[in-house]
C-alpha cells in the first residue's frame, strides 16, 4: 500500500455536522447498507449503553469511507469490537484500498486501546483475504423482485407458491402500525420458543422514531382481529429488509408467516423497489430452510477478523454446545420473566 495515500486519508470520530454527509456516502456507496446509517449510532448507545466508534475517512474535506464501530464487553460473551454489532452487515465501505487501510489502521489501534479481544467485520464482500474468516455459518438471502405481484409469486417454487395462495384465502390482513405496541410481544413470544433473549421494547421504539418511514412495523391478524404475526422491515434505496419477525401459535396453522413475507415482497415489488433481503440465517437452522423454500439462493456473509495475540474467533451463537443448556432452560421462562431479565441478556450479544 501507497503510504502517501494513505497518510492523505484523515480518520476521525464522526462529528454531528458531518451525520448527513456519512448517511449520503453510506446510501450512494455500492456496498451500502441500512446498517451503515449513522442513526444506529444513538439507537446503540440510548438502547444498550455500549460505546460506540463511527469512524469517518476524508479526502480533501470530502468523505471516502465510513466504518461503524460498536463495543461491546461481556463477562458473558467477550470483549468484542464490532462493525457492526446488532446488525446483519455494516464492515468498512470506502472509495479505494487507500481509505479501506486507514480505516483498518484507525480501528485495529482502537481495538488494542481498548483491551477488545478481537475486532469484528460484517459484509457481503470478502475484502481481508489474509485475515482470519468465517463465512459458512451465517448465510443471507436476497432476490431480485419486480413490480408484477403475478410474476413474483411464480418466482416461488410451486411447493411454496401453494402455501402461500393457501394463506391468502384465510380471511388474514397485513397492517401497518405507527408503533412497536402489537408487534412486541408478538416479536418476544417467539424468540423465547426459540430459546432467545429479547432486547427491550425501548430498543424497537428507538429504531421506529429514528428511521420513521423507513422503518415498517407490520401485523397480520386474522379474520376476528386477533393478531398472529409481526414484523419489523427496513427500506434502503431499492431494497426491504423483514428484519425482526415473529409469530403466535396460531401463525403456522393459519400460515401467518407466509402470508407476512408474501406482503411485503407483494407490496414492494408494487412500489418500484428490485431487491428483496430475506436477512441471515443460520446454516441448518429452520429458518435457513424456510427461506431457501421461497426460492432465495444463500449468500455467504463474511465475518472478519483482527485477533488479540492469541486469541481465536469467538463463537457466540446458539448452535455452540456450551450454551445449549441456557438454551432449553430459556424456552421454558413464564414470559413476564423472560421478557424481565432478557434485555440485560440480549444487550451483551450484539
Amino acid at each position: 500500500m501507497d503510504s502517501i495515500s494513505v497518510a492523505a486519508v484523515s480518520v476521525r470520530e464522526l462529528p454531528a455536522e458531518r451525520i448527513a454527509a456519512w448517511d449520503a456516502y453510506a446510501s450512494a456507496h455500492p456496498h451500502g447498507t441500512f446498517f451503515h446509517r449513522a442513526g444506529w449510532r444513538d439507537i446503540i448507545e440510548k438502547s444498550f449503553g455500549h460505546k460506540t466508534h463511527y469512524l469517518l475517512a476524508e479526502r480533501e474535506g470530502a468523505v471516502c469511507g465510513v466504518l461503524p464501530l460498536v463495543h461491546v464487553n461481556s463477562r458473558l460473551f467477550g470483549n468484542t469490537l464490532a462493525s457492526s454489532a446488532f446488525c446483519v452487515y455494516g464492515g468498512p465501505i470506502a472509495d479505494d484500498d487507500a481509505t479501506l487501510a486507514a480505516l483498518d489502521l484507525r480501528a485495529v489501534d482502537l481495538m488494542r486501546s481498548l483491551g477488545a479481544d478481537c475486532l469484528e467485520y460484517r459484509s457481503l464482500q470478502r475484502r481481508h483475504p489474509d485475515w482470519p474468516c468465517k463465512d459458512s455459518f451465517y448465510v443471507t438471502f436476497r432476490r431480485e423482485i419486480v413490480e408484477d405481484p403475478d410474476q413474483n409469486l411464480k418466482a416461488i417454487p410451486r411447493k411454496q407458491r401453494a402455501v402461500v395462495r393457501q394463506s391468502l384465502e384465510r380471511g388474514l390482513r397485513y397492517e401497518t402500525d405507527a408503533t412497536v405496541d402489537r408487534f412486541f410481544p408478538i416479536y418476544a413470544a417467539s424468540v423465547r420458543n426459540h430459546g432467545t433473549p429479547v432486547f427491550a421494547r425501548s430498543f424497537f421504539r428507538n429504531i421506529k422514531e429514528t428511521f420513521g418511514e423507513d422503518c415498517e412495523v407490520g401485523t397480520v391478524v386474522a379474520e376476528d382481529g386477533t393478531p398472529v404475526s409481526a414484523v419489523m422491515s427496513f427500506y434502503f434505496r431499492d431494497e426491504v429488509l423483514p428484519y425482526y419477525g415473529g409469530g403466535l401459535p396460531a401463525a403456522r396453522k393459519l400460515g401467518g408467516f407466509d402470508f407476512m413475507y408474501w406482503q411485503i415482497l407483494r407490496n414492494a415489488g408494487e412500489r418500484g423497489l428490485k431487491i428483496f433481503d430475506f436477512g441471515r440465517s443460520k446454516v441448518g437452522t429452520g429458518s435457513f430452510s424456510f427461506k431457501k423454500n421461497w426460492g432465495f439462493t444463500a449468500q455467504p456473509i463474511f465475518h472478519e477478523y483482527q485477533l488479540k495475540p492469541g486469541g481465536s474467533i469467538p463463537e457466540v451463537n446458539p448452535l455452540n454446545p456450551k450454551y445449549r443448556l441456557f438454551i432449553e432452560t430459556w424456552k421454558r421462562l413464564p414470559m413476564p420473566v423472560a421478557n424481565a431479565i432478557g434485555p440485560f441478556v440480549a444487550r451483551n450479544l450484539g
